[in-house]
């Protein structure tokens, strides 16, 4: 049995740890056995890529990669060579196709290399046999260029989503590159625009639903049973829910190229917490750094209302894994290249034409988040404080154009482009200028040439992903081994930052000194720092990076499985309801909170924190409700942690027993309040413990506490998250080393509750004396043979669902009965609140009451007359209540409400589930005359109950109270037996 260790193979891995690093050490040795095989594909198709160096993609962006080698490495990976064992299938789902299609005629296409820098990141899929579905960058309206475009894409194991112009320009144009990547580099909207875009937002929003299903529709299309599904960027943050709610079962991924920005930044966000619902979805969601990965569970907890935890997002049990995981290059492909002949030669000329100067190199995409202007004003900077190094630096900026049509980048460009010549006139001679400006993009030997001939890199992204330039500038400085300038937000700084210069691109001071720094650094020095960086960028690649993450997924999918098996199954409505007008004697024991309620706004944005103060019945509730408690065979108990009052105001028009405080009070509606606490309850700490919770309350904002009979509760469910947490664990330090370092008290932490009552005060241990009442109350006829109970429940109080398990029938004989250790005892309704002064605290007046003996003689007449064969066969049980039960396991139904780590057998997704079923078992049943607790049983002169014969006559007691065993009742139970 899974998680049995006796049953398990020694060899099999446990934990997950141990799964990923066997699964690691297999991926690294099947590497190894095949390198010369692997470089023997890679030659073969290299005819097929070799295109014009002008036509390529900038190399080392996360959204410009070079396209050559990542599209060869990409088929490469995805050929399937006969022979080899079976390969698990991977479905790459990404806005574009590695190639990109040019119509030739009207059954004709040419396939070229598309831009996209995913490409080049997902060199690790050569362990899988691996699909890539995406948009092919062009529009195919009719039928016959869409059947010979998706012939001519098959053999390249790419599949194609056929977008119109509309939907691309909404969805792509619109909602992708003009709401969610400014938003998510924390750019913004331009003022001039935000009122347009607000116009419009919802037409882009319609438009990006759409294309992902369009996505969704084509996976779901070549889906096969055991794929893994990875889809990839913010195009496709609706496309995880579109996969689950096809197919819950597909293994799905989810990962971000860009950052994920704070709470309060993407909270701004109109579809915000759709798009974080969607993304959920996934089984496992990644991102380049820890940051990114933090500030997306603090957007699911603070904008959603979830549990954030180490591992990730739990909602109602379902956890989605969020974790980090850095992006890398093929650094072998650019260690290799500096050994080309074309590359030296490049290198040499380089070499020839900045001799006696330093180089400086910056590689960038004209992006306004790229920094170059800020980089260009920094070098400027430099250059003004530092004379004798005017002649003897330069500085090379590659600036590849895109969006050339947009206006802000048009801007950007003239701006650059102002601030270069202005330098250049300013410093510049008339046979050397200090900044060298170029508006295109390099091939790659050439690129590499300039990475090896770089003294000093310059990265000044203002807000990038990854950023894999300063990657592919440390991968090709084995020789000359430079210093790398890096922003701190740029991804890359938390992978490289111990041996970079990490610098704020907006602090134009601090950017020239530390170029003056890097410029001047001791040759020991650089060396220490390259050797760091060249160490993880060449053991971090875009291959590991690739198969970590699925890899995860796999483990993640398989974690999934084995916590599935913990969870309780969904309640059985049907069967629930048959099995409920099958019955005689039936049981309803309800919870109150998010069990009878409506369902609450969980951050309390419309007013939530102040209904749920107030809690009130589900409207929806009163008809069946009404319905159910007039069935003569249906005992209905509404037992919550709530004050009597509550359930007073909600419940008293009703027919039914309603249990306060946890059960510690309880009275039928027709009845007065009585007490079922123990006798030894001590609530001397209580007034010292108010003290805390009103100290708390005043330092957390939306924090609240609730003071009653038997137990004091803090609630910060409507407080922020994270300082909520930090105060409930400093309110927890100071009651443990104060108010009841000494008390016999119980404190129960609920997810953002914390409540502190007297030890022994559980549901589950109330319910024993509640039943007793109940059953001496209605003088019942025949033994409870139904029981449901619903609620949602704190851990400690599921001692209730465990309580009515059934269990075997005790068959030894029984020789004596034994008396209830405590019954309910009357408490007056206008009982003042706790006064925990010494002389006359609650649990001293409670003790007085229960002196009485009256109710203890009614109570152990109404369970002995009613079942005293059923107590004679369970008399070695200490429950008093419990005697009364005959279930059978088919006749038990416990249900957790939206909790699904629970010891309930069942689950109910909320109180809306709540009302189908109470509105289906109201369906029938027999109407059921109110009858007052003072007309269950006649009462004698003192006020003890006397129990009838089947003819209504008093039968006689004994000097204890009890019916003598040669009484009528007492041969019938006794032939019963």
């Amino acid at each position: 049995m899974p998680g049995n260790k006796y049953n398990c193979n020694p060899s099999t891995p446990r934990s997950r740890l141990e799964r990923l690093l066997r699964e690691r050490e297999l991926r690294r040795s099947n590497l190894a056995s095949q390198p010369n095989e692997d470089a023997n594909r890679q030659a073969e198709l290299s005819e097929y890529f070799l295109t014009d160096g002008e036509n390529l993609a900038l190399s080392g962006d996360e959204d410009f990669a070079d396209g050559v080698a990542a599209a060869r490495a990409f088929v490469d990976g995805c050929e399937r060579q006969e022979g080899r064992p079976y390969k698990q299938r991977l479905l790459v789902v990404a806005n574009r196709l590695p190639v990109s299609a040019v119509r030739k005629g009207e059954d004709s296409w040419q396939l070229e290399i598309s831009v996209g820098g995913l490409v080049s990141a997902l060199l690790g899929v050569k362990e899988f046999d691996a699909r890539w579905i995406g948009w092919a960058g062009v529009n195919v309206p009719d039928s016959v260029g869409q059947k010979a475009l998706t012939k001519a894409l098959a053999e390249k194991r790419c599949i194609p989503v056929f977008l119109d112009e509309e939907i691309v320009h909404q969805y792509y144009n619109g909602y992708c590159n003009n709401i969610l990547w400014p938003l998510f580099h924390y750019l913004g909207l331009p003022q001039e625009d935000r009122l347009a875009t607000t116009r419009s937002f919802q037409s882009q929003f319609d438009a990006y639903k759409k294309a992902n299903q369009m996505f969704a529709d084509v996976v779901n299309e070549h889906y096969e049973d055991g794929d893994v599904v990875w889809c990839h960027d913010y195009h496709l943050m609706f496309l995880p829910k579109c996969l689950k709610e096809h197919n819950s079962k597909m293994k799905v991924g989810w990962f971000l190229h860009t950052p994920f920005p704070s709470s309060e930044i993407h909270r701004t966000l109109p579809s915000r917490s759709e798009l974080l619902r969607s993304v959920l979805a996934a089984d496992l969601v990644g991102f380049h750094t820890y940051d990114y990965a933090r500030h997306f569970v603090s957007a699911c907890t603070r904008i959603l209302g979830l549990e954030g935890t180490p591992e990730g997002v739990e909602d109602q049990g379902k956890l989605t894994r969020v974790a980090a995981f850095p992006i890398g290059i093929d650094s072998d492909r650019f260690i290799r290249a500096l050994e080309l002949p074309q590359v030296q030669e490049h290198m040499k000329e380089l070499k020839e034409r900045f001799a006696g100067r330093k180089v400086m190199l910056g590689v960038d995409r004209l992006d306004m988040i790229k920094g170059i202007p800020q980089k260009i004003l920094a070098f400027e900077k430099f250059l003004e404080e530092n004379l004798n190094w005017r002649d003897k630096v330069v500085l090379l900026q590659i600036a590849v154009p895109t969006r050339t049509d947009v206006p802000e980048y048009q801007k950007l460009t003239s701006q650059v482009h102002e601030i270069v010549g202005r330098i250049n006139g300013r410093f510049g001679t008339l046979t050397a200028v200090p900044i060298h400006h170029l508006d295109r993009s390099l091939d790659f030997h050439a690129l590499c040439a300039l990475y090896a001939v770089t003294d000093v890199a310059l990265v000044t992204s203002l807000r990038d992903g990854m950023n894999l330039v300063s990657y592919e500038f440390v991968a090709c400085q084995a020789s000359k081994k430079g210093v790398l300038i890096l922003s701190e937000f740029a991804g890359a700084a938390q992978s490289l930052g111990a041996g970079a210069i990490l610098v704020n691109p907006w602090n134009i001071t601090e950017v020239a000194a530390s170029i003056g720094y890097a410029l001047n650094m001791p040759a020991d020095e650089r060396e220490k720092r390259h050797h760091h960086n060249f160490m993880h960028v060449t053991t971090h690649t875009s291959q590991e990076w690739a198969a970590t993450f699925v890899s995860e997924l796999n483990d993640t999918i398989v974690e999934a499985q084995l916590r599935t098996r913990q969870v309780p199954p969904l309640l059985p409505i049907k069967g629930s309801v048959d099995r409920y007008f099958q019955s005689s004697n039936r049981l309803l024991i309800l919870g109150f909170n998010a069990t009878l309620t409506e369902p609450k706004d969980t951050l309390g944005r419309r007013g939530g924190q102040i209904r749920e103060m107030e809690l009130k019945l589900h409207p929806d509730l009163k008809e069946p409700l009404k319905k159910l408690c007039n069935d003569s065979k249906t005992t209905i108990v509404v037992l919550s942690g709530s004050d009597r009052s509550v359930l007073d105001y909600n419940f008293g028009d009703y027919n039914m027993w309603l249990a306060a405080e946890n059960g510690m009070f309880l009275r039928l509606t027709t009845g007065e309040w009585m007490t079922t606490m123990p006798e030894n309850l001590n609530m001397d700490w209580v007034d010292s413990v108010k003290h805390v919770f009103e100290y708390f309350t005043e330092r957390t904002p939306r924090s609240h506490f609730e003071l009653r009979e038997t137990s004091l509760v803090w609630n910060y469910k409507y407080a922020d998250i994270e300082f909520g947490r930090l105060q409930a664990r400093d309110l927890l330090q100071h009651l443990w080393t104060g108010p009841i370092s000494n008390a016999s008290v119980d404190v129960v932490q609920g997810g953002r509750s914390v409540e502190v009552r007297a030890v022994g005060v559980t549901k589950g241990a109330a319910i024993d004396r509640i039943l007793g009442e109940i059953v001496h109350n209605k003088g019942m006829k025949a033994p409870i043979d139904y029981v449901l109970c619903i609620g949602h429940f704190l851990p400690k109080d599921e001692d209730l669902y465990t309580f009515f398990e059934p269990e075997l029938p005790c068959e030894v004989p029984v020789q004596t009965i034994p008396r209830p250790t405590s019954v309910p005892t009357p408490v007056n309704p206008s009982l003042p609140k706790i006064s925990t002064g010494k002389s006359g605290s609650k649990g001293s007046r409670l003790k007085k009451q229960r002196s009485l003996s009256t109710l203890e003689k009614r109570a152990n007449i109404g369970i002995v007359n009613a079942w005293r064969p059923t107590l004679m066969r369970d008399r070695m049980s200490l429950h008093e209540g419990s005697s009364v039960l005959d279930l059978k396991g088919d006749n038990y139904f416990s249900c957790a409400v939206g909790r699904k780590r629970s010891s309930a057998r069942y689950l109910l997704k909320s109180s809306d589930d709540v009302v189908t079923l109470l509105k289906e078992l109201a369906e029938g049943g027999e109407p059921m005359p109110v009858v007052s607790e003072s007309e269950a049983m006649p009462l004698n002169s003192d006020g003890v109950a006397v129990p009838l014969d089947s003819e209504g006559v008093a039968l006689p007691l004994d000097s204890e109270g009890v019916v003598p065993l040669n009484s009528e009742v007492g041969e019938q139970s006794t032939e019963n037996i």
